[in-house]
């Protein structure tokens, strides 16, 4: 079902519901109020009646016959009744009146709690009345055509009303719906024309503060994201094409010059090691793609592990790589309460990799002594530092380095595609942490990589 019309329905129901309770609480009541002014004038009726009847000269059978009770028919089918004590009947309007139903309510009438009750389509009242001592209990029943008339009438008036009410509400929740739901088919309406070339085109925001400027803004903030990741994927592909050609093209430029030029068995070999380096590049390129994809994987187990265990396997590999380095450890402070030191949930060779990848980078562009640092900054975050005096990173490259095989501009020259700095993002994101780097041209780089701590 359709927004508009869910919209619409829930709108009728709800507005429906709430006048036929007002309708409801509208006929109660008149309802109520009629029984009750009828039972106030059958009560007065009774009460006149009795005083009449016992002032003059007593109930006897020659007062009930000389009683012009036509001076006091005000009440359509009037009854009037009255037992005397002992439950006697002492009068009756009428001879042929059934006094079972006046008899059955007689232990019910007691002082000063008036009874009411039905006689057939009648309206009966009794009550308890003294004079000169003595008790007596006073009937009167009657028909309220006035009043069931105009009962009838303000049922029909509610029909007409709740019907002639239920036409309109239909009405104003399509209007409603309509006026409500405008803003999103024009959002709807925008967003179609929005494609894989034209992401640069946004959502018109409206007022900026509603609920339905609030959805535009996030479309917006979610194109730019799509937008910016199309680009990076163009990017990565641009540079991986790049860095696959050339090496590529240089080991097919060697191959078919060695087949075309070379004579001797020492110029072919000297062709095969010049393929066999240009090679090398294609796979270490090739594996570090596959890393990279592999660390998309949020899959892997995890199992408590020992960040300087990784911290230290890093650094001895760095070292075999580049042994004219000077590397430092250093450990910062360390809480007290915590008995396993430097633990983290994770997988102990990704972060190995991760670490191994900053420590490459740090020896890679600079020639001087690299820091590195391990401690703790609370007791649930552990942070490595590692600092060197290399060539430092550019401001308008220091944003974009983590994208995979973007290459700073002072650093094309060195060895490398690319790949590690956005490997071991991953590797950090998927553990819960992150990588920042800080970094001035010509100064030297500091990268810091938080994991939340964990205890065993």
């Amino acid at each position: 079902m359709l927004i508009r019309n869910k919209l619409i329905l829930r709108f009728t129901l709800l507005v429906l519901v709430i006048q036929l309770c007002l309708s409801g609480f509208i006929y109660y009541f008149y309802a109520t109020s009629r029984q009750q002014r009828f039972a106030n004038r059958l009560q007065g009726k009774a009460m006149m009646t009795t005083r009449l009847l016992l002032r003059e000269q007593g109930i006897n059978e020659d007062f009930e016959r000389s009683f012009r009770r036509r001076d006091l028919l005000t009440i359509a089918q009037e009854q009037v009744s009255i037992f005397g004590p002992n439950d006697k009947l002492l009068y009756s309007s009428a001879d042929s009146l059934n006094q079972a139903v006046n008899a059955a309510q007689l232990r019910r009438v007691q002082r000063g709690r008036p009874v009411t009750f039905r006689d057939g389509p009648l309206e009966a009242i009794g009550m308890y009345f003294e004079f000169n001592g003595q008790p007596y209990r006073l009937f009167a029943a009657g028909l309220d055509e006035f009043g069931l008339q105009q009962l009838e009438k303000l049922r029909l008036i509610l029909l007409v009303g709740n019907v002639g009410g239920l036409v309109l509400i239909v009405l104003a929740g399509w209007y409603f719906a309509d006026e409500a739901l405008r803003p999103i088919a024009r959002v709807v309406q925008q967003v179609e024309k929005i494609t894989a070339s034209r992401l640069s085109n946004h959502v018109d925001e409206g007022n900026g503060t509603d609920e339905i400027a609030q959805l535009a803004i996030t479309f917006n903030n979610m194109l730019t994201r799509v937008e910016q990741a199309f680009e990076m994927q163009k990017s990565f592909l641009s540079h991986a094409s790049h860095e696959l050609r050339t090496p590529l093209a240089t080991l097919q430029g060697t191959l078919e010059t060695s087949l075309a030029y070379d004579q001797t068995l020492p110029e072919a070999k000297q062709s095969q090691e010049t393929a066999v380096e240009e090679l090398k590049k294609v796979i270490d390129l090739t594996n570090g793609l596959l890393a990279l994809a592999k660390a998309d994987d949020a899959s892997f187990p995890r199992e408590p592990v020992q960040l300087d265990e990784c911290l230290a396997r890093a650094l001895q590999a760095t070292a075999t790589t580049y042994p004219s380095h000077s590397l430092h450890l250093e450990y910062g402070t360390t809480p007290e309460e915590i008995e396993d030191l430097f633990l983290v949930a994770g997988n102990g060779q990704l972060l190995t990799t991760a670490l191994l990848n900053l420590l490459d980078n740090a020896c890679k562009y600079s020639a001087g002594p690299v820091q590195v640092l391990l401690g703790y900054d609370t007791p649930k975050q552990l942070r490595v530092t590692i600092t060197d005096t290399g060539i430092g990173i550019a401001g308008e490259d220091l944003p974009r380095v983590f994208e995979p095989l973007y290459r700073a501009r002072n650093g094309k020259g060195r060895p490398g595609y690319g790949i590690g700095l956005a490997l071991s993002k991953k590797i950090a994101e998927l553990h819960g942490g992150r990588i920042e780097l800080n970094s001035a041209l010509g100064a030297g780089t500091t990268a810091t990589l938080t994991l939340p701590a964990t205890a065993v």
